[in-house]
Parts: C-alpha cells; structure tokens; sequence
C-alpha cells in the first residue's frame, strides 16, 4: 500500500513544484518544443493554408476519432499494461458498422449499439486473457491484433463490394460523419463530453483511483482489497468500447474498409500516449494528456503531409519520437526515486527570534527544572507510543499504542490494562464526545469514533474537494489532534497535506504551510478545511468563549487562536509566538487555564538551518535521513498558560529518565497524565494545589464562569 500512495502522492504535486518536475521530465517538456515546431509549420509559405478553418476542422475531426482510441489506450497504460490490437479493432469495428449499415440496412441508432458492442467483446478478449489469465499484455494483444486484421481481411474479401456499392442518404449518419454545430465538428463535440467524464472518472471516482492504484502496484492494490483483475479486464473491455466509437465517425465520415485502414494506428496512439506523458509504467496518466499527445501527433504528421513527405517519412518520424520518448520514460521509471528525492522535497525560509532562556539561574517562565523526575510509571514496558492519553467518566485511561490498537488501564493503580479497541493506524489525539464515543485522529487513516462497546467507525477520512485543484488534497494523510466543542463540532489538525506520517521530518525540514485545520460536523457529517497554510499544526483545544479555538504549529513554535463563529468569525490571532521548544497537545487544566506539551527544544544550529533553504536542499540530498538536524527531542517539558499567552509554570525531567518526549498531558481529579509518541510508558505526576474534583471529561461541558 506505500507504494500505491506514494504514486499517488507524486500525482497531485503542489502548484510551487510543478515547474522543476515538469523541467525533470521529458515527456511533459517535449510538448512545448514540439508545438513550437507546428508553429513553425505553420509559418512556412508552402503550408499558408495549415491553420486555416477547412484544415483545423479536418484536424478536429481526426483527433476525435483517433482521440478515442487514445482514451482507451491510456486507461489500459495507466492500469499498468498496453494495446497492441487498438488498430485491428478499429479495422474490424468500422467493417461491422459499415456491414450493419449498407448491407443489412439496420437502422443508425442500432448500428451505433451493435459496433460498440463488438468493440467491446473484442476488448473484452483481452482483458479476459490479461485480466484473469493473467497474460502478458504486450504479447497477447500483439497476438489479437494479428488475430483481428486477418479476420478483417477475410472479411473484406468477400463483403468490400457490396459495402462499396451502396450509398445510403441518411441524415443522422451524414451529421456524425459530417456535420457540426456552431462550426464544432460533431466528433469533437462527442469527444469533449466523454473527455469530461473521463477526467472526473480518473480523478474523482473510486473506479478511476482504483485504476491508477493497480497500476502503481499490483499487489499492493491487490493487498488493499481492490478486485484486481476484473478492474483490469474492465479496462481493456472500455478500450475496445471507445475503439469502436472512433471507427463509427470515421465510417460515418469516408464508409470505406479498404485494406489499409487501422494499419500502424497503433503506433501512432501509443506514440500520443507516451509523447502526452502517460507513462509506459503505469499509475500515472490523465485525459488532458491523452488528448495533447494526440493534438501534437495529429499536427506533426498532417504538417509533414502538406509538405508532400512520404509515407514512410511520417511513420518514420512518429516511430523515432515514440522511440525516444519510450527510452526517456523508462529511464525515468528505474530512476525516478533517485529523481524525486532531489526534486520533491523543497525547503523554504523560516526565520523565528531568538528563543527565551530556559536555563538555570537565568529566571523566566521557562527556567528548567526536575518536577517531572519522580512521577510514578503506567504501563512501563507493557505500551509503545501513547501519544495522547485521556481518561473518562470513570477514571478509565485510554492510550493509543504503535500496534494501532486503544489501550486502556484500570483505576485505581492502572495496572490491569486491555485492548479496547483495534483500529489499525497510529492513534494520536482523542477526545470524548457526550455520549461517551471516544473519537480519535489516526495517521494516514483520518478520524475515527469509537463507540462504547468498543465499535470502530470512520468519522471522515477526507476533506472538501475542489474540481479545479492542481494539488488534490482531499485525502487526510496526518490528522494530529483534535477537541469538540458544545455544539458538536470537531476541530483537527492535519500536521500536513504533502507527506505520510512517518515522513514527518521531511516537511520539517521544508518548513512551509502544509498543514490545516479542519472541522467535521457530527450533527451532518460534512468536513471542510477551516484554516490552511500552517507550519505542522499540531494541539487543538476549545476557547473558554466557545467561538474560537486555540491551536499550536509545531514548526512555527507560536500558539495561535482562531474564531469559528462569533463577531470575530475566521479571524486569527498569535497567542505565543516565541516558544523555547516545539509545541505538541493542549489540553484544558483544572484553573481555566490550559496545558502544552513541548515535545523538543529549540537548537541554535536548526534555527540557523531554517534560515537557508539551500543548505537544507543539500542536506535532504547528500545525507541520510537519520543524520538530518533534528529538534532535541530528549528533554521533556510541560507548561501552563493563559488564553493571553502568559506562561503561569513550567515543568521539566531534565536528565530525560521518565519521559524524554513529552507529547501530551491531561490533567484529572489532581494528578497530570503524561503521554510520549518515543516512549514505552504513561506518567502520573501529582499536582499541588490542583482541584481533585476535576474531571476533564465532564468539565469541558460546562459554560465558563
């Protein structure tokens, strides 16, 4: 499944990168000097009349016709294999649609039916054998195309003359072969109807992604649950259905089935689909690209025609571009990873002030100290990465491991402990609702809602989505924490939209917005992205006001407060902006005021990194990930702080015994509950002067005073 996601992921790049990829790649930067050379063809004196509207037309209808075989070919290259038969299909398509029509005077609206269903009986030969007989594509479409054309030969022979000899005048066929509206071909106008379909199909359908999934990787596809092999078959069955729509306008237009026809189409399809940028590898394609590889094809070879060039200069031309382009995208394939680590990964500048002292003997709200050497230990050895801890009604306490399972652990020592639930993702933040469903953030996976049987259900895994969006980032990919608010409204992190959870470090070191806060209603299940362009958000708790939230960007080290409703609706406002260490959760504290977990302390050395993009591009090339300037992550620490941003304490476990890593804390009935995404444990640290009676579950319901 990493793999699949990742070929997805390099599908919706973000608008910033699109220029150096696309200079990375010759398949996309080829179009542009080739188009430069139509221009040229254009320009010359012998081919004046090349861009007049009798030649464009002509143009548009051919790359309509030829455009549908393009559709299918790239639907079967994009699910990882290839069509050698599409001109064999067409030749016998067009002799079926011309048979129907002259010879047996079958109505159009039945010929059209009766040619796409042996277009598509036709393709579904081979996906039958390459779907589930598991073929090879390359040798058993070369083998049906052999197979078609003799047919089609055998066929010609005995019926080309009575096909010739007729001449039906019908309207509805003369419209398809020739007709237009408002000067638009009627192929064309076809052609562009299904184009939008197929678009939104690959781009916004399960089926489409499924697609572009197999073809990423089969196994991975197939270990995700996708029906493989009906999918591919499928496939191939849609190539010859759109096949044989491309051979009933040309029928319509010339109702010829000379012998030539379809000889070598397949080369210049494949051709348009390479040279567009569908690459041969599959998981990557789209219709745009389908349709300006058969644009430039159609351009070159009509451009060549009108300078009286030979047949075989043409074929010879497409074969050298389909040559090259095919050698350049397969050496892409076998490089690409090495390619994509030095192009994907794109630093920006990130200045932040000097941070606040914290040592000892200098004073201030941050000077450190050993509060949180003898909490006393949850769990030791028995949980791996509670990332977030929290306890109900009944003093219950819940923590995500590693394994993807909520862990849970009985009052009053906490010893007895149990899987409560199996979710299978990294749990991170949780946060109960009135009923007592406890809703957590899952990495890679979205939100989930656990019931209090134990049921996992999927509260969303996906936000608002856009159909004009270069960067699709509607997937939820890390959401991080999360806080409910009186009305039922969810509000989370996702730390980023660019990067899977384990790749964390990498969007640490771009330090750009990638991340957002987003807001699922429970009351109508409707998810939407309320604030965007955040450096790794991270904690998320409800104002005391009810209408705002305050969130932490971890890579800012800034706490910020955001307005949901209200007079000040969508406003946002810095409540910290000057953190000595980057913070993680927040959580309510007994006072009103509200805790934050400092998961790493600032270094001089990273902070003058963030300062010099082009060292850290160096850096993300030439080292390995491990050896990468990493915040200092062995030092714990825990401080309270007022809606004002004033810091009231702070607490720290200097020589990192008990927890080097803090990543959260919840305060109930006295006591702080500490939990760490690096650590084996839970602490329980007891407070002073704490409100005993204080249970955060029940007290995030009440009005403030």
């Amino acid at each position: 499944m990493r793999e699949t996601l990742t070929r997805l992921r390099y599908r919706y790049w973000p608008d910033h990168l699109l220029g150096e990829v696309l200079s990375k790649r010759w398949t996309e930067t080829a179009v542009p000097v080739i188009l430069l050379l139509i221009v040229g063809f254009a320009l010359s004196r012998s081919l004046e009349h090349f861009l007049s509207p009798s030649s464009l037309a002509d143009t548009a209808r051919q790359a309509g016709e030829i455009g549908f075989i393009g559709l299918g070919m790239g639907l079967v290259v994009i699910a990882g294999g290839i069509d050698l038969s599409v001109g064999s299909m067409f030749a016998l398509t067009d002799f079926c649609a011309l048979y129907l029509l002259d010879v047996l005077e079958w109505p159009v609206p039945a010929v059209i039916i009766a040619t796409m269903v042996v277009g598509g009986l036709l393709g579904a030969v081979n996906g039958l054998l390459i779907g589930y007989l598991r073929l090879r594509a390359f040798i058993t479409t070369l083998i049906t195309l052999i197979i078609y054309r003799s047919a089609f030969d055998l066929l010609i022979q005995r019926y080309s003359n009575a096909i010739a000899s007729a001449f039906p005048d019908i309207p509805s066929w003369n419209f398809i072969g020739g007709g237009d509206v408002l000067g638009v071909p009627s192929v064309a106008l076809v052609y562009i109807v299904v184009a939008i379909f197929g678009h939104i199909f690959l781009t916004r359908l399960r089926p489409g992604w499924h697609i572009t999934a197999i073809g990423g990787s089969r196994r991975s596809a197939y270990n995700s649950g996708i029906p493989v092999r009906r999918t591919i078959a499928l496939c191939y069955v849609a190539s010859g259905v759109l096949t044989s729509i491309g051979a009933l306008f040309f029928a319509a237009r010339l109702g010829t089935v000379g012998g030539d026809i379809g000889v070598g189409l397949e080369v210049i399809v494949l051709t348009a689909t390479v040279l567009g940028g569908i690459t041969l590898g599959g998981g990557k394609g789209s219709v745009v690209k389908s349709l300006v590889g058969v644009l430039v094809v159609l351009l070159i070879t009509n451009g060549l025609t009108a300078m009286n060039a030979r047949g075989g200069v043409n074929r010879m031309a497409l074969a050298s571009i389909l040559l090259a382009a095919a050698m350049i995208d397969i050496r892409w394939q076998k490089n690409r990873t090495r390619i994509i680590s030095k192009v994907y990964v794109a630093p920006t500048y990130h200045a932040l002030p000097p941070p606040p002292p914290t040592e000892i003997g200098q004073g201030g709200p941050f000077e450190q100290n050993d509060k949180l050497r003898n909490v006393s230990l949850i769990g030791l050895g028995r949980i791996e990465a509670p990332e977030d801890v929290i306890l109900d009604r009944n003093d219950v306490l819940y923590a995500g491991s590693r394994h993807g399972d909520i862990i849970r652990f009985f009052p009053p020592d906490y010893e007895r402990m149990e899987v409560f639930a199996h979710i299978g993702g990294q749990p991170l933040g949780m946060a109960f609702d009135r009923q007592d469903n406890l809703y957590v953030c899952i990495g890679g996976m979205g939100l989930y809602r656990i019931t209090p049987d134990g049921i996992v259900q999927k509260a969303t895994d996906e936000t608002n989505r856009s159909l004009y969006s270069v960067n699709d980032d509607s997937r939820l990919r890390l959401a991080d924490d999360l806080d409910i608010t009186d009305d039922g409204l969810i509000f989370f992190s996702e730390a980023t939209v660019r990067y899977e959870m384990d790749e964390w470090p990498v969007d640490g070191l771009e330090a750009r917005g990638n991340g957002r806060i987003i807001c699922y209603d429970t009351k109508t299940g409707a998810t939407h992205t309320a604030l965007r362009g955040l450096k790794f958000p991270n904690g998320v708790a409800v104002a005391s006001d009810g209408q705002s939230i305050l969130f932490a960007e971890t890579f800012g080290c800034s706490i910020k407060r955001y307005w949901f409703a209200g007079p000040r609706k969508g406003a946002v406002e810095i409540v910290m902006d000057n953190l000595p260490g980057y913070p993680d959760n927040i959580n309510l504290a007994s006072d009103g005021n509200y805790w934050l977990a400092l998961v790493g302390m600032r270094s001089p050395s990273l902070d003058l990194a963030w300062k010099m993009p082009g060292f850290r591009r160096r850096m993300a090339k030439r080292v390995p990930i491990d050896e990468w300037l990493f915040p200092n992550i062995n030092t714990g620490c825990v401080v309270k702080f007022n809606e004002q941003g004033k810091i009231l304490e702070s607490f720290w476990d200097l020589k990192g015994v008990n927890h080097p890593m803090i990543t959260s804390m919840r305060e109930h009935r006295g006591y702080l509950y500490l939990g760490g995404i690096a650590n084996n444990r839970i602490g329980r640290f007891k407070l002073e002067n704490a409100d005993p009676d204080f249970v955060h579950y029940d007290k995030r319901w009440r009005k403030p005073s």
